[in-house]
């Protein structure tokens, strides 16, 4: 047999043997126009030569004498016998080029340049760092290395480091978002969207958007249970100071561009954007809103001689069938569908296009579904609930694995996806990561068999008046819930706030891990 690949042989097999050992290929940074075949999800290096034509250890080729066109190269026991022989026994043949292949090749399937640099890809981890040490890792060396390197490496070799933030006299951190690699927002149950500066330390307080004098607020105020940013981070959808309304923020700067009213008549509880413009919203009326933020409104705001804002209303709102309590909904990109969990157990699918509600099916777990996430390259949503974490697939809802907590009844209240690790946010003030391809929980380096968890510390807690006792302000056998957390785009910075789980108390927790 021989080793390497022969001019003009197609590619395409070897592709084929790649997929069926289970090596993934999710695309990745492009070569021109033409992504790679071979791009890993993790890391891979476009590797050029500096001199010659080809890398070193890239290819081999046996040289041999080439026979006249049309005829084969027969291997036998014997060694090399000419096509036109008679041979016996035939161990091996090999077929030179012949014009069908030609076209093959032609078309993207034969040498090494048509299919995007095939054999010049190296999905080494010491071949990207090699390269950036050597400073090659620009354009002379295209590379990527995905973050989630980064996130696991740091996490099974305990790298990170708590950061308390005491913010005293703001009580539960429902939701947050990365705005920068130094900034991160978040929202309070007392109506307060704050920005956390992580390099100066520093806590600003960004004003609600009232509503309109037609609109009638609500008796009792919930806080902020949702912030969320567009795809081309341009805008931030929040709750405003009417808690039933949404606010529009533009990025950076965070100027005010519009409030949405009359989409709801109770909490918001959670928002996604559909691309750039729309954006949903759920309420714990049951109902759905459609909004849209159009470039004529944005034109109007923001050529405006004094700093305004306006107000919308929804292009459509419609009831969620069979969904007492709209708690949590996300967006799957490559489906175009909106996944919607309800209190009373179920998941619904909308497509997204339409507006129109496909499918409702009930949850494996019911007792308090409060959480939803989704991993549009697996295809599979996450859904929290009181002792369990639920894995669906999303093209039929079915459960795919069953996650059990740690803790006993200790209640899942955040999840997210991190390339292949998922994070899990408890009622007790402990973080767990779920190693999606391993199917078990993310095992440590330094304690083998021990899997990686990470104890938030207490915060700051108060019980409301009348609740509390005499010398008692301060209740340190509560541990804080996990109501919120997201990594940074480079995956070192975790973000974690929340704040206790009776609803009596008052309190919260603020930390960065680093």
């Amino acid at each position: 047999m021989t080793r390497g690949r022969p001019e003009g042989q197609s590619t395409r097999p070897i592709v084929k043997m790649i997929k069926s050992v289970g090596i993934t290929c999710r695309g990745g940074p492009e070569e021109g126009t033409a992504k790679h075949p071979l791009a890993h999800d993790m890391a891979y290096i476009c590797r050029r030569p500096i001199e010659g034509r080809v890398t070193a250890s890239i290819r081999s080729v046996i040289l041999r004498p080439r026979p006249p066109a049309g005829q084969s190269t027969c291997y036998t026991e014997g060694g090399l016998a000419s096509g036109l022989g008679r041979v016996k026994t035939v161990d091996f043949r090999y077929y030179f080029s012949s014009d069908s292949e030609d076209e093959d090749a032609g078309a993207g399937g034969g040498d090494d340049s048509a299919n995007g640099g095939l054999f010049r890809v190296s999905c080494n981890f010491s071949d990207c760092l090699t390269s950036r040490e050597s400073g090659c890792a620009s354009r002379f060396q295209p590379l990527h290395l995905a973050s989630e390197y980064g996130t696991r490496h740091m996490l099974s070799n305990a790298m990170l480091k708590e950061y308390p933030v005491p913010v005293p006299n703001v009580n539960k951190v429902f939701c947050s978002q990365w705005l920068s690699h130094r900034q991160v927002v978040f929202g309070t149950k007392c109506n307060k969207l704050m920005i956390y500066d992580v390099n100066t330390r520093h806590l600003n307080e960004i004003p609600s958007l009232q509503s309109s004098e037609n609109s009638r607020p609500l008796e009792q105020e919930t806080g902020i249970h949702a912030i969320e940013i567009n795809p081309s981070r341009t805008f931030l959808a929040t709750t405003a100071n009417d808690t039933k309304d949404i606010a529009i923020y533009r990025l950076p700067t965070l100027d005010p561009i519009c409030v949405g009213e009359r989409g709801h008549k109770d909490w918001i509880f959670d928002m996604t954007w559909i691309d750039d413009q729309f954006v949903v919203s759920g309420s714990r009326d049951g109902t759905i809103s459609f909004w849209r933020v159009t470039d004529n409104l944005i034109e109007e705001v923001t050529s405006a001689p004094i700093p305004t804002y306006k107000f919308i209303r929804p292009v459509k709102t419609k009831v969620c069938k069979e969904a007492d309590r709209v708690r949590s909904l996300c967006y799957n990109h490559r489906t175009q569908e909106i996944a919607v969990i309800s209190l009373n157990g179920y998941i619904h699918c909308w497509n997204a296009l339409r507006f129109k509600q496909i499918m409702t099916k009930k949850l494996p777990h019911t007792m308090e579904n409060v959480c939803l996430a989704t991993d549009e390259d697996a295809q599979m949503y996450a859904v929290g609930s009181k002792a369990n974490t639920d894995l669906l697939d999303a093209r039929s809802l079915q459960a795919i694995k069953m996650i059990p907590s740690r803790n006993n009844g200790c209640g899942i209240r955040s999840v997210s996806f991190k390339g292949n690790i998922l994070t899990i946010g408890t009622g007790i003030g402990i973080l767990l990561f779920w190693d999606l391809r391993a199917g078990k929980f993310l095992e440590s380096t330094m304690n083998s068999n021990q899997a990686v968890m990470l104890k938030t510390s207490k915060g700051w807690l108060q019980s409301e008046p009348e609740y509390l006792e005499e010398d008692d302000d301060y209740l340190d056998e509560e541990d804080p819930a996990v109501y919120t957390h997201c990594f940074d785009e480079s995956g070192t910075k975790l973000f974690v706030a929340g704040g206790p789980l009776p609803s009596g108390l008052q309190g919260n927790y603020i930390g960065l891990y680093q």
